[in-house]
């Protein structure tokens, strides 16, 4: 027995008719959609201040006023976290799309995580769920389940243990459906998009990857694919990269389970076919994570165009002067960083010249708004040859602070709304463990025998992927031969991650070893300030991390070139 689970949308603004495709493309048996992300979080809080009715995604409407009726037609299942901050809200639009269409939908939703009243200053704290509100839901025969914020992965666990009658306790099968889950949440990332080997595929294979979908075991077992004909691929490289996006130690924990990503194994089941084993799970840990957003004060920013020669002394010479005049109401943080993206005798005026980026920041707007445009703009005649800015600055705008904090799971009323309104509470784990480092650390493969060099970019031995987790990054990296992994474990320590990532040598960085992936997951803590709504880098959710890392050159052994 196998359950179809599909993915259409890996995030707020993703492929508007990605669950038309889904639907039309082949057998599914539950549609997920995946909205939610920390910023995203923070976007429909404002939107809930200026319209108390809003805070969910009504692009989900928009897509199933355009399907609904065929999902209705094929008997498929819809589950989604699109709800956001208000899940009764979206439940009960849904119920009026249907009802104007005329189409006889049951409409269910999950609700309990918003604590934001506990949190004075908060604009939403909301704690992360598990699947088995999702479940109820679909047990009394909901068509349409909304959800506010669960854990990516519950959309997935949900429905799997609705189907397969898991109990709570049943660690290893749940434990499966999070790795199915963790695979599927961020749509065509495991088949094809953003995937660091790209080049070695027909750029006709990634104009238009299509959406991934899992078919899952009783056992909890699964094989990710994809429907047949559409773009993209799916092999151990794609599925591999999408495990390790977002993710720490070989813990990966849930509010369900713990699942072990240290037990996972992969290995390619033909075309577009990966089969996922071995997965073991633990019980969840004693605390819910709930997710914070907050207003953090208000930053500007102004971008100075230097072009041709002399670029660092023009660079000196505007921080001066807006130094000068910024001393007479410094904002709390002055930011500059100046971008070399020039080159020396350019054919272009654009590869001529640099970027000198200043950004300030302060709890109050009016230390960061005319303050600062007043004095760039009083430059425009008397600074460094060829001043002009990128756009001028105005009045300075808010942003937002994401932080992590833990509640016990009993501080949750978890509450599944059935489609006939009956309210069903969804127990608390009677069995958790604390979460720890994994008990043993895996031994490292004996190295490559010594051998002649080339100083080369790591990219062209290893893949990589990196993203965000509050104000921490992951990085990723995987190599696709036992050869390759005998080089790249002993090579790619803390140390030589800190040399290659300068921003990381004065922070906690942890190196986690997954030796069934080929792979080493780092954590490094505190690069991305407090989060990605602060903005406090370049790339301030770390996505292009990773590729950065894989541009960086060392002593490559020949043989694995």
């Amino acid at each position: 027995m196998t359950l179809r689970v599909g993915n259409f949308s890996g995030f707020y603004g993703d492929r508007f008719d990605a669950p038309r495709e889904m639907l039309t493309g082949g057998e599914v048996d539950v549609l997920t959609g995946d909205y939610l992300a920390e910023l995203t979080m923070l976007i429909l809080a404002r939107d809930r201040l200026k319209d108390p009715s809003a805070g969910y995604a009504r692009t989900f409407l928009r897509q199933l006023e355009d399907c609904l009726g065929l999902a209705h037609e094929r008997g498929v299942r819809i589950v989604t976290n699109a709800g956001g901050l208000n899940p009764a809200g979206l439940a009960d639009a849904v119920r009026a799309l249907a009802g104007r269409l005329g189409i006889p939908v049951r409409v269910a939703h999950v609700e309990g995580d918003d604590l934001t009243a506990r949190y004075p200053g908060s604009l939403a704290a909301h704690a992360y769920l598990g699947g088995f509100g999702i479940a109820e839901c679909l047990r009394a025969g909901a068509d349409v389940v909304v959800t506010g914020r669960v854990t990516d992965a519950a959309l997935v666990t949900g429905p799997a243990a609705a189907h397969f009658g898991w109990a709570p306790t049943e660690y290893d099968r749940l434990a499966g459906a999070v790795v199915a889950g963790h695979v599927l949440e961020c749509g065509a990332q495991a088949t094809g998009g953003n995937y660091a080997f790209f080049g070695e595929r027909d750029p006709r294979d990634l104009r238009r990857p299509g959406f991934p979908l899992a078919e899952i075991h009783a056992d909890g077992g699964s094989v990710i694919t994809k429907h047949p004909g559409t773009g993209g691929f799916v092999d151990v490289g794609t599925v591999t990269a999408q495990l390790l996006y977002e993710t720490g130690g070989a813990r990966y924990a849930g509010p369900d389970v713990t699942a072990r990503l240290d037990t996972v194994r992969l290995r390619q089941d033909g075309p577009d076919r990966v089969r996922v084993e071995g997965v073991r799970g633990e019980a969840p840990p004693p605390t819910l994570k709930v997710g914070r957003n907050r207003l953090g004060g208000f930053r500007n920013e102004v971008v100075f165009v230097l072009t041709g020669l002399d670029i660092e002394a023009k660079a000196d010479l505007v921080k001066e002067q807006m130094s000068d005049a910024l001393a007479k109401s410094p904002p709390a943080e002055v930011r500059w960083e100046l971008a070399r993206t020039d080159r020396t005798d350019a054919g272009t005026e654009e590869t001529a010249s640099a970027l000198l980026r200043l950004v300030v920041r302060d709890p109050a707007q009016e230390a960061v708004g005319r303050v600062l445009s007043g004095a760039a703009v009083e430059l425009a005649l008397a600074s460094y040859p060829g001043f002009h800015v990128m756009a001028p600055p105005g009045k300075g705008s808010p942003y937002g602070v994401f932080e992590d904090v833990y509640v016990p799971h009993g501080d949750v009323d978890h509450v599944a709304v059935l489609h006939d309104g009956r309210r069903v509470a969804v127990d608390a784990p009677h069995d958790t463990a604390v979460l720890a480092d994994a008990p043993d650390r895996p031994a490292l493969p004996e190295p490559l025998p010594t051998g002649p060099t080339t100083r080369a970019p790591l990219g062209l031995v290893a893949g990589a992927r990196s993203g965000d987790k509050g104000g921490n990054a992951n990085v990723g990296v995987w190599v696709r031969s036992d050869d390759a992994w005998r080089w790249l474990a002993h090579e790619l320590t803390v140390e030589r991650l800190r040399e290659l990532i300068p921003e990381a040598r004065d922070l906690p960085v942890t190196r986690h070893v997954l030796p069934h992936l080929r792979a080493l997951n780092f954590l490094v803590e505190g690069i991305l300030g407090e989060g990605v709504a602060a903005q406090a880098r370049f790339d301030p959710q770390a996505k292009a991390l990773g590729e950065w890392l894989r541009s960086r050159h060392l002593d490559i052994p020949e043989a694995l070139l």
